[in-house]
């Protein structure tokens, strides 16, 4: 095994127990030994999205994203950053992405927002 990896485990062990902050560190230093890894990366993310650390969250979801672009996973995660960001109809565009290619999956349908404007009422006119 490779220290990148035992870093990697690592780091998936911490986020299973729920210890985020604790995984960043070992999830951390996997990054620097390979950052081309969409897995590391990936977790990476949820570690720092369970700590609210939300801009460190996008961006490791959009290099994940530059990695495999039709990853629905990571498309759902970015929406779920974003929204947190308070940018809501760049969030529901990864929500429809993540949604239609894995039109199964209702958690990535339910997050779907209706943005729409409200119809103009005509009683008043």
């Amino acid at each position: 095994m490779t220290d990148a990896y035992d870093l990697f485990q690592r780091g998936r062990e911490h986020l299973q127990r729920g210890m985020a902050a604790q995984a960043t560190v070992a999830l951390e230093k996997a990054k620097k030994l390979e950052p081309g890894k969409a897995s590391i990366r990936e977790a990476l993310g949820i570690a720092y999205f369970r700590i609210q650390r939300w801009s460190e969250a996008e961006a490791e979801f959009r290099v994940v994203l530059e990695l495999s672009p039709t990853d629905d996973y990571a498309h759902y995660a970015l929406g779920r950053t974003l929204e947190k960001l308070g940018r809501d109809a760049e969030a529901n565009g990864h929500y429809k992405l993540a949604s239609s290619m894995s039109p199964g999956t209702e958690r990535y349908a339910d997050r779907i927002m209706d943005l729409e404007p409200p119809a103009a009422d005509d009683s008043d006119a």
